[in-house]
């Protein structure tokens, strides 16, 4: 918990609540050079030794692992995107609006649970995490929609030093409301590049990730390991270089924000 910790002490100090960079942040009259756009990758459903494990791991660039606690290899993956040089973070599983609750795996969160066993279920996955920054949703459209159970999650990840990213699977998330009042630092995806797993479909969301990142300063954008991990390592490898000298790569922990209410 050392390096989280230390990340939360940084959002809530230089530049936290304006997102300033810290030269902008370090006084009167620094001027800070341009900054270059930046782009985070982050790769859902680790855990289970999935399809493009290894591919995704061996990509060139600083990108966040979104690991599923209760799997056969969640210690083990976290342990790896770790000692890889990658951020590792809770992919918590949420209910859906739709969907069978059996798709969720181990300890997910679901609107029947009462707020005790809420807050069990969300400290025993930090818990089973090893090397966590942060925590993002696993589906969830009807859990990040619900104010009880994102109050208590968000105070827990407040009382671990975690920020929360809002993968967005629903329009109708409370996650940046409840976390500017918490005090939550926090952030948004804005793309997802396999929510089809066809190759055609994820090369056009790439062209899509680049056009985006021309009308914006930064971007998070989030892929999977599994059935479509292969193809997703094999598009980003294409856009990589492609994006060289237009955007840095970052980690998402690099674009958190701590919102005021």
């Amino acid at each position: 918990m050392a390096a989280a910790l230390a990340l939360w002490i940084g959002w809530t100090t230089v530049g936290a609540q304006t997102g300033l960079t810290a030269a902008q942040a370090g006084g009167e009259g620094t001027e800070a050079p341009p900054v270059a756009k930046k782009a985070a990758i982050v790769i859902d459903d680790f855990g289970n030794q999935m399809q493009g494990t290894q591919e995704m791991l061996d990509l060139p660039i600083p990108f966040t692992v979104a690991v599923m606690p209760f799997l056969p290899t969640s210690k083990e993956d976290a342990e790896l995107a770790h000692s890889r040089g990658k951020d590792v973070i809770i992919h918590m599983p949420m209910e859906p609006v739709k969907g069978k609750k059996s798709w969720l795996g181990p300890g997910a969160i679901t609107t029947d649970l009462s707020d005790e066993e809420i807050r069990k279920r969300v400290e025993a996955a930090v818990d089973e995490v090893p090397h966590a920054v942060g925590m993002n949703n696993h589906m969830g459209s009807k859990v990040t929609a619900d104010k009880r159970i994102m109050r208590i999650i968000l105070q827990v990840c407040k009382e671990r030093q975690l920020y929360f990213l809002d993968s967005r699977t629903t329009g109708k998330s409370v996650i940046g409301e409840l976390a500017a009042e918490l005090g939550v630092p926090t952030a948004a995806n804005g793309l997802f590049f396999d929510d089809q797993y066809t190759m055609e479909h994820i090369m056009k969301q790439a062209e899509l990730f680049k056009k985006k990142l021309d009308k914006h300063e930064s971007l998070i954008a989030i892929g999977h390991v599994g059935p479509p991990g292969k193809k997703t390592a094999f598009a980003l490898r294409k856009i990589i270089p492609q994006l060289d000298g237009k955007a840095e790569f970052v980690l998402v922990r690099d674009l958190v924000k701590l919102t005021q209410p």
